[in-house]
């Protein structure tokens, strides 16, 4: 093993024992943090400078991922203008090793006379920083990795741990689903994953619903004025029964199949006559729209109605409309469009 693989593993050993270190070192003061952040009206302002300014950042970014409004201060730039970022309901969250940070010790008076608490991240709780906050998460003494002692290294590790396990604490206190989640994540894979059918439905004057009475040629045009998420006609149009249920579907497979039997005599004919009755494949509401491309997948079909409990339908999912939310991708083969082959099932008319 060379020298430097083996330094290089001396270090993340090191980093693993402050870790480790921190954790008999937490007390209740932590969850008098966690209490304060929850309780917080406003939001947690991170501060720090150098290093530990970088991992303030991340640690913000974490707990606003994770439902708590938050914010990254520069110290310095503080004392220019950006103290206006703090207001008596937020919660500063200041990281400083020595807790003598020259920036910090300055900025605890001003966030004092704006009414905001103070939680400190130190390595000392004789330090200025920790006399002064109102609540201490202790790093204690950690050695830093660095061959000179000096680089920070395995206190900002900790730091972060620290802050990690305070963003995450909270997000277990506040119950967050994943759901709530995904929320703060709408251009992530998770956020796609959890699209619901009524976010990527078609409805409105581009859901085109006819009654059973209605002829095909009215039929056609309702499906002409009605538009996809590209702007491209529908190819289905739902039919609805007096009660206003779903009874079938009709689709451009079935305009084509009938065309070629009944010629341009299909136009006058009542849509209940042409339609696929019934169909099996449909989606409640309230369903993700992964499970829609799933069914759409196994059945071969490019249109899904989706419909309430009383099978009432509410719209109507093409797989553009899921190509344009990122669950179909764009580099896949498109396939030819297939008709809805399910025709009189067992679903309620």
């Amino acid at each position: 093993m060379s020298e430097d693989v083996a330094y290089g593993q001396e270090v993340i050993r090191a980093e693993a024992r402050a870790l480790v270190s921190l954790v008999d070192r937490l007390d209740e003061s932590f969850a008098q943090a966690v209490d304060l952040v929850l309780t917080c009206r406003g939001r947690v302002v991170t501060t720090g400078m150098g290093k530990a300014g970088i991992v303030g950042e991340k640690i913000s970014a974490t707990l606003a991922s994770t439902g708590t409004p938050s914010l990254p201060l520069h110290p310095a730039e503080a004392f220019h203008g950006d103290l206006g970022r703090i207001v008596k309901d937020d919660v500063v969250l200041a990281i400083s090793n020595s807790g003598e940070t020259a920036e910090i010790v300055q900025l605890v008076p001003e966030v004092k006379k704006i009414g905001a608490c103070i939680i400190a991240i130190t390595g000392s709780r004789d330090s200025s920083l920790a006399r002064h906050a109102d609540v201490v998460l202790n790093l204690g003494h950690i050695e830093e990795a660095c061959p000179l002692g000096l680089a920070p290294s395995c206190s900002t590790t900790a730091m972060l741990a620290l802050g990690d396990a305070l963003a995450l604490a909270v997000l277990k206190r506040r119950k967050l689903s994943k759901e709530d989640f995904a929320r703060y994540h709408p251009a992530g894979d998770l956020g796609r994953q959890l699209l619901t059918v009524e976010e990527v439905m078609r409805t409105g004057p581009n859901f085109p619903v006819v009654g059973e009475g209605t002829s095909v040629e009215e039929a056609l045009r309702a499906i002409a004025q009605s538009k996809d998420r590209t702007g491209s006609v529908a190819g289905s149009v739902c039919v609805v029964n007096a009660g206003g249920r779903l009874a079938g579907i009709f689709t451009d497979g079935d305009l084509r199949r009938h065309l070629l039997s009944d010629g341009p005599g299909l136009l006058k004919r009542a849509i209940k006559e042409v339609m696929t009755r019934g169909p099996r494949l449909f989606i409640r509401s309230g369903r993700l729209a992964t499970e829609a491309l799933r069914i759409m997948a196994e059945n071969q079909v490019d249109e899904l109605p989706v419909v309430d409990e009383e099978f009432h339908p509410l719209g109507n999912i093409d797989i553009q409309d899921l190509l344009q939310v990122g669950l179909v991708l764009s580099t896949q083969p498109k396939r030819p469009r297939r008709e809805n082959e399910a025709r009189n099932h067992d679903q309620p008319a």
